[in-house]
C-alpha cells in the first residue's frame, strides 16, 4: 500500500498523486496535529499555527506563500531538519508533493528568500518562546533575531485548524 487516507476520505497515494489529491481542508486538519519540533516542546505548538504567524512577518505579497511554506508536511510529515538531511529518497517525494501542492494553489516553485528568512525568524522566535533555549549554539539562527511583533503563546489543535483556515480564507481572497 503506497496510499495514506486522509480525513477526507481521499486516498493519497505517494508515487501516482494529482494536484487534484490535495484538500485544503485535510492539509489544516493535518498541520493542526503535526507538532513542531518532533514534539520536544513543553507544551504542543502545531505547524499550522507556525505557518500563520510566518505569514504575518513577511510583506502582504509573500503571505500566502509563507502561509502554505510548510504545507508538504501535511501528507509527508514533519521529519527534523538533520534526519532529513541523510534521507535522499524521502526529500525526492517530499519535492514531488510540494510540487503538487505548488501547482495546485498556484505558488511560485522556488520558496521566495523573504518567506525562507521569515522561516527562520519565527525558529528564532520558537525557540525563544517555547522554552527550548538552552543556551546552545543554532549554527543557522546566526545574525536572525527573534520577532518583536507577537509572543507565541501554542494553540489547541481545534484552535490553531479555525486560524489557519481562517488566513487561508483571507489571502485567497486578497489573491
Amino acid at each position: 500500500m503506497s496510499y495514506i487516507q486522509t480525513l477526507s476520505g481521499k486516498k493519497f497515494n505517494y508515487q501516482t498523486a494529482t494536484a487534484d489529491d490535495i484538500d485544503i481542508e485535510d492539509i489544516a486538519t493535518a498541520l493542526s496535529h503535526i507538532c513542531r519540533f518532533a514534539g520536544h516542546v513543553p507544551d504542543f505548538y502545531s505547524v499550522a499555527q507556525h505557518s500563520v504567524l510566518t505569514s504575518l512577518l513577511v510583506p502582504a505579497e509573500f503571505a500566502f506563500e509563507a502561509l502554505m511554506h510548510d504545507v508538504v508536511e501535511a501528507y509527508c510529515q514533519d521529519i527534523p531538519a538533520p534526519l532529513k538531511a541523510l534521507l535522499p529518497d524521502y526529500r525526492r517525494v517530499e519535492d514531488r508533493v510540494d510540487g503538487l501542492i505548488r501547482a495546485k494553489f498556484d505558488i511560485n516553485p522556488e520558496q521566495a528568500a523573504v518567506v525562507k528568512y521569515a522561516d527562520l525568524v519565527m525558529l528564532a522566535t520558537e525557540r525563544r518562546d517555547l522554552d527550548i533555549d538552552d543556551g546552545s549554539v543554532w549554527p543557522v539562527l546566526e545574525g536572525i533575531p527573534a520577532t518583536d511583533a507577537f509572543q507565541i503563546t501554542p494553540l489547541r489543535p481545534g484552535q490553531a485548524f479555525g486560524l489557519f483556515i481562517n488566513r487561508f480564507n483571507e489571502l485567497k481572497g486578497a489573491r
